[in-house]
């Protein structure tokens, strides 16, 4: 995978390493010193192919999280000149125009929730199928836990209002620029910012909620880039060519793009029912009118592709057949697996509510 980069492994594991050490800091600066960390150990894994597309999204997302780490600094420092004191959550309901205003737009530009959504899609297009599975999962991780800590520790209204407003923009945006588009990893871009959304408003209405969606969203995301890297072979570029794989390639594929975009009884459904179970009993009514709104527009282009798909296909029981090597239908059949029986044995064994 990182025959082009001989210290890839290491600047893997000082990623993982910014991410926890910014986690597990109770100060800014510490908070503020991992998530560097996390960007020096990310930036190399991009450009470990050395091609043009990949260093023009490399310089695209180190300019982005600059941007983010500086206002995640300055309002550190706003923190830091009213409190006197570094502590992450513990002086935040006093810097509500001014520090806390700077930490929220931080961690918001580095999640690429709308209306900070721009950067996204333009550098996940130039990069390879692992290196954008880490920028939609791991790179999330650190921002959304750090929010999370953020509304706990300010509960003002009209904080609480503002990222009702941008997780109802996300999803939409998510669905609206999906529809659009044809290139792979536009869509799946686009299906990040919509799930952004989603997560978004977990953790403004529910902890619990928001570490199901996020870990469901993750082991998807795992299942749709998996696939995609070991079944790519320079050809997976653009939707036209998904019917150039094998019939059972592309069929698992568009399942699990189904699941991604939450049709029942898939997996992906189980996330979205846990945070629109915690939005009714806090009736959130108006934001998960949206929320299941801009996930409607995605499923719906995700079904019309399905449809297409099979069409196409002209599925047989002879050819669906196809042999392919051990790799190729390991990864079709386990994400197809996770994806089906994951979603029913959830819908079974956990609870209606998830607060």
């Amino acid at each position: 995978m990182f025959s082009g980069l001989p210290f890839s492994y290491m600047f893997l594991i000082v990623m993982f390493f910014g991410t926890m050490f910014s986690l597990s800091s109770s100060h800014w600066l510490g908070i503020w010193a991992g998530v560097e960390i996390n960007l020096i150990g990310f930036l190399p894994l991009l450009v470990y192919q050395k091609s043009m597309l990949e260093s023009e999204s490399a310089v695209k997302y180190f300019i982005v999280q600059a941007l983010g780490s500086s206002f995640l600094i300055f309002g550190s420092l706003f923190s830091y000149s009213l409190s006197f004191s570094w502590e992450s959550f513990s002086h935040l309901d006093s810097l509500v125009p001014t520090g806390g205003t700077f930490l929220a737009l931080g961690l918001l530009v580095k999640m690429g929730v709308f209306p900070f959504h721009f950067w996204f899609p333009s550098v996940m297009a130039g990069l390879s199928w692992f290196s954008c599975f880490l920028l939609a999962t791991w790179q999330k991780v650190a921002p959304a836990f750090l929010m999370l800590g953020i509304l706990n520790a300010n509960l003002l209204y009209l904080i609480l209002f503002s990222f009702y407003l941008l997780s109802a923009g996300s999803s939409l945006i998510g669905g609206l620029g999906g529809m659009n588009q044809t290139q792979i990893r536009a869509l799946l871009a686009y299906s990040s910012i919509g799930h952004m959304g989603w997560i978004l408003f977990a953790i403004c209405s529910g902890e619990s909620s928001m570490k199901i969606y996020f870990s469901i969203y993750v082991l998807i995301s795992f299942c749709v880039f998996f696939s995609l890297w070991v079944l790519d072979s320079g050809n997976f570029k653009n939707l036209g060519s998904l019917s150039k794989g094998t019939q059972k390639s592309t069929l698992g594929f568009m399942v699990m793009l189904l699941s991604l975009g939450g049709l029942p009884p898939l997996l992906g459904f189980i996330s979205k029912w846990a945070v629109i179970s915690t939005g009714v009993s806090f009736n959130s009514w108006g934001i998960l009118f949206f929320l299941i709104l801009g996930s409607l527009m995605s499923l719906f282009y995700y079904l019309s592709l399905f449809f297409s798909e099979i069409l196409s296909l002209k599925v047989s029981l002879i050819n669906f057949s196809e042999e392919g090597s051990s790799l190729k239908t390991l990864a079709v059949n386990l994400g197809v697996t996770l994806n089906f029986l994951g979603g029913i044995l959830l819908v079974l064994f956990l609870p209606v509510k998830f607060i």
